[in-house]
């Protein structure tokens, strides 16, 4: 999914959450805005924290990488799940942050 593909998503008020999968010390240098942060490698251990009703979007600084393997395992687990292509740079540059 694509950064606008989400911020339409979010505009529409859909049951949708973008989770940041980047360390504590990345998303607090810069995040999507709402976006809730848990880090790749405590995502397995919370995975019971979120709700199987909504849709999830991982993200990480350029897409693809951790976000992929976030959405994967989110997926395995029973979420509804995908990745932001771009990550949260391009999301940050394409809206003015």
């Amino acid at each position: 999914m694509d950064a606008d593909e989400v911020k339409q998503a979010l505009r529409a008020n859909k049951k949708i959450q973008v989770i940041d999968v980047r360390s504590k010390e990345e998303f607090d240098q810069a995040h999507i805005p709402d976006a809730m942060h848990i880090s790749l490698n405590d995502l397995k251990d919370r995975v019971s924290e979120l709700d199987k009703d909504t849709q999830f979007v991982t993200a990480c600084g350029k897409g693809g990488g951790r976000s992929a393997d976030g959405a994967k395992l989110l997926t395995e687990f029973g979420r509804n799940a995908i990745w932001l292509c771009g990550g949260t740079n391009n999301w940050l540059k394409a809206n003015g942050y």
